[in-house]
């Protein structure tokens, strides 16, 4: 093996277990696995409430539960919820006697111990925070603000239209409904939920912004007399041209908002109140438009209304802040070579050390009482929760999955910098297959990350698994290209407006690399990916000089003209391509980095997969990649899901997509 690579992670060859030999992962095996959340940590520290989702294949669906667990790891985990449905949002109350959490929306409440559940309200809620005191619950809620077709047109009840004279009429999967997520608060005491809520918004505005912000983007000061949240004040043509989300502060006495963020026109989100409530910090990207800029820190003055960048000596991401219990220091997470680690910031000098180290990526974590918690995954392992020290280390108190894991031979996870065609180093992860032998020639897959400023880290994904592809004796070559954070700012802004340059010459630098190796069979290379990842592999196909034997692009942009024509978040494309193909001076960026302009080229089997409901990508683009191999004779297949979006998240569709998957690659690369 080349002696430049670093061992990172070795899995036991030809180990056996008390039962016999170990086996690989497998398909059926991957959905067994629980899927762990962290939810709470009680106000003591002593406590940590998590959720698991399992799913039944034969149903296809999922069914989420709640458990307990000590701190100090000296005790089992309780189950202490066990409804058909989803439990999830569990909070403790601030007293600590009580764990509240909504059940299919609806908000429950039972002793710290989880026994006793009642049913609080029959309001529907999407996420709750509790009011420091305890005396009121903060919640998100769906609000009506449009009219349906049906009820404008009364008399026509049976007709299925809809209409629309503005944009943002779709997104993601799902066209407007005519409702907008709006904070509410209502009064809580002894057990009781009382009065009407309030709504804090009460307009026709995203707080927060969909798809994916949730109630992580409220927070209530220590003295409950303040809210503050994120939230976009733009509908139609002017919200799908801007990232301006705000941070703005409602007074609970005067009912009145004030907008603190007003200076920055890029995205502000993630308030949370410092624990005296004299301070706010929260996230900015201070580039208009620009969705993939530097996540700072803010630092915003109660008192004097003075706002201060504390972001400015760290060249990454800093998510997911959280005060320590002085005020002196804030915790984030940011992506690190590769690893999403915890961090620390010192409030007066901004300086940034790195708390945790490892192979691997902190999801999530909780602080309480100096007491931090945390979710950890790796590409050779699924979430489990974990303490964390002073010094960093991480101490497992969860083994949701261990029983599985321990019946499993585990690839090994190996790191390399190599050299890339402009001189810059290039980190580049190697999956190879359990039991790896040397001296053997492997199949090889070139992994293409979506994004395109998404970092491959140590994640674990249900669909893109790492560990599953090199169980079934594939080596894995997963470069982080350029555009990926966490590798300082020059590289992660190095994307935009050059899709088909660089980041191109970076993934063929790859696996060029990977091929020197002798355990790397040259002959049966394939290319594979989604989102950003499968635009490259249409892009790679018409540009790969004879390399790979097949291809893989799970909804991926094909026409990068028609694309602009149809997805709905106009500030990415507007961005990252310059502007509209109708204007001249962006109309080389369409000619020369569009995979449809290099079909011609095309000539080895592809597999497209797309989600119909996929308004991100729109399935158009699939459709027309699929069409176009069909008519050139190339071996190819079309996968649809008629009810999937831009992921896949049903069960069977699930498994249905790597059964696919793996049958595709097989027939190409395992012959």
């Amino acid at each position: 093996m080349n002696k430049y690579y670093n061992a990172i992670a070795i899995s036991l060859i030809f180990c056996f277990c008390a039962f016999g030999q170990k086996k690989l992962l497998d398909i059926e095996t991957l959905w067994k696995l629980g899927r762990v959340t962290l939810e709470d940590i009680s106000p003591d520290g002593k406590l940590a409430v998590y959720s698991v989702v399992n799913y039944n294949i034969s149903e296809n669906k999922g069914n989420s539960n709640l458990y307990l667990i000590s701190t100090d790891g000296n005790s089992p985990s309780k189950k202490i919820t066990n409804y058909e449905g989803f439990e999830g949002n569990a909070r403790f109350r601030p007293d600590g006697k009580k764990i509240n959490f909504l059940y299919n929306g609806l908000l429950y409440e039972m002793n710290s111990d989880g026994t006793d559940h009642v049913k609080l309200s029959d309001i529907e809620m999407n996420g709750f925070i509790w009011s420091p005191a305890g005396d009121k619950i903060i919640f998100l809620r769906d609000v009506k603000y449009r009219k349906s077709t049906v009820e404008l047109y009364p008399d026509l009840p049976k007709a299925n239209a809809r209409i629309y004279t503005d944009l943002m009429y779709r997104h993601w999967k799902s066209y407007d409904d005519g409702h907008d997520s709006n904070v509410f608060y209502v009064s809580y005491s002894n057990g009781e939920v009382k009065g009407s809520p309030v709504n804090i918004i009460g307009e026709a505005f995203e707080a927060p912004t969909e798809p994916n912000d949730g109630i992580e983007q409220v927070s209530v000061s220590p003295d409950g007399k303040y809210i503050a949240y994120s939230i976009k004040k733009l509908t139609g043509k002017e919200y799908t041209l801007s990232t301006n989300t705000d941070i703005y502060i409602y007074d609970v006495q005067n009912k009145s908002s004030i907008n603190i963020s007003s200076f920055n026109k890029g995205y502000d989100k993630n308030p949370v109140f410092s624990p005296d409530g004299t301070q706010l910090i929260f996230n900015s990207m201070l580039t208009p438009v620009y969705e993939a800029d530097k996540n700072r820190l803010t630092l915003y003055d109660i008192k004097s209304k003075k706002t201060i960048d504390l972001g400015g000596k760290f060249d990454n991401d800093m998510d997911n802040a959280l005060w320590s219990m002085d005020g002196k220091t804030i915790y984030f997470t940011s992506a690190i070579n590769g690893c999403k680690q915890i961090m620390t910031m010192d409030v007066a000098t901004a300086s940034v050390n790195q708390l945790t180290n490892g192979v691997h990526d902190i999801t999530d974590y909780r602080y309480a009482n100096k007491v931090i918690v945390a979710s950890k995954v790796s590409m050779t392992e699924s979430a489990e929760i974990y303490t964390v020290n002073a010094s960093g280390k991480l101490s497992q108190i969860t083994q949701v999955n261990s029983t599985i894991w321990n019946t499993i031979d585990k690839p090994t996870v190996q790191s390399k910098w190599i050299t890339t065609t402009d001189g810059k180093k290039m980190l580049v992860w190697t999956i190879l297959p359990p039991g790896f032998d040397p001296s053997k020639k492997y199949p090889t897959l070139l992994y293409c990350q979506g994004g395109p400023q998404s970092t491959v880290s140590q994640f674990f994904s249900y669909r893109w698994n790492f560990s599953l592809m090199a169980s079934n004796g594939y080596v894995v070559v997963a470069p982080c290209r350029r555009g990926m954070p966490g590798f300082g700012q020059e590289w992660n802004l190095a994307i935009s407006k050059d899709w088909g340059g660089q980041c191109m010459k970076d993934y063929l630098s790859a696996i060029d690399d990977a091929c020197t190796e002798t355990f790397v069979d040259r002959n049966k290379l394939g290319a594979i990916g989604a989102s950003f990842g499968g635009y490259s592999v249409f892009y790679l196909a018409g540009n790969h000089n004879k390399r790979f034997k097949c291809f893989i692009s799970h909804c991926g942009m094909y026409n990068m003209e028609s694309w602009y024509g149809t997805t709905e978040e106009m500030w990415f494309a507007n961005y990252d391509i310059g502007g509209p193909y109708w204007e001249k001076t962006h109309k080389k960026q369409y000619e020369k980095f569009s995979p449809h302009n290099f079909v011609d080229k095309w000539d080895t089997p592809i597999l497209v997969i797309h989600g119909e409901k996929d308004y991100r990508v729109p399935v158009s683009e699939g459709l027309q990649a699929y069409q176009a191999a069909q008519l050139k004779g190339i071996p190819s297949k079309l996968l649809l899901f008629p009810e999937e979006g831009h992921w896949i998240q049903s069960a069977q569709n699930g498994i249905l997509w790597q059964k696919e998957f793996y049958s595709w690659l097989n027939q190409y690369l395992q012959k």
